[in-house]
């Protein structure tokens, strides 16, 4: 079995619209998703959703953006952006957050510093 490369800096996975992946995802790199995905998503890097970007389940990253609909858990160590196409349902845990007007939220969500959130995983 070969061993696994390290991430190029600055490389992007991308999951097209039209694309629907079931299961769940370990990456260092950064992901940018217009396609669905059901399952569980756990990176070091940035996770981008885009407007016809649909994600259910639980999400760990270091960074990410929101244009269009997740349900689940999400878990960022830095700043989560949520723009006014966005829909999210479920529950965020992030060191900082930016909501743009119209965006819309239903759920709970708990502000902390990157150190604590270091340490939490999300549920399966």
């Amino acid at each position: 079995m070969s061993k696994p490369q390290p991430p190029v800096p600055g490389a992007l996975n991308m999951i097209s619209a039209g694309t629907n992946i079931k299961g769940d995802i370990d990456s260092k790199g950064d992901f940018r998703i217009d396609g669905k995905v059901d399952g569980n998503l756990n990176t070091e890097g940035k996770i981008l959703i885009g407007e016809t970007g649909i994600v259910t389940g639980n999400i760990t990253c270091e960074r990410c953006e929101v244009s269009g609909a997740f349900e689940g858990k999400i878990i960022v160590k830095d700043l989560l952006s949520i723009t006014a196409s966005a829909k999210i349902t479920g529950e965020i845990i992030t060191g900082k957050l930016q909501v743009q007007p119209g965006a819309v939220f239903n759920g709970t969500c708990k502000m902390t510093n990157e150190q604590a959130i270091g340490q939490k995983s999300p549920a399966k």
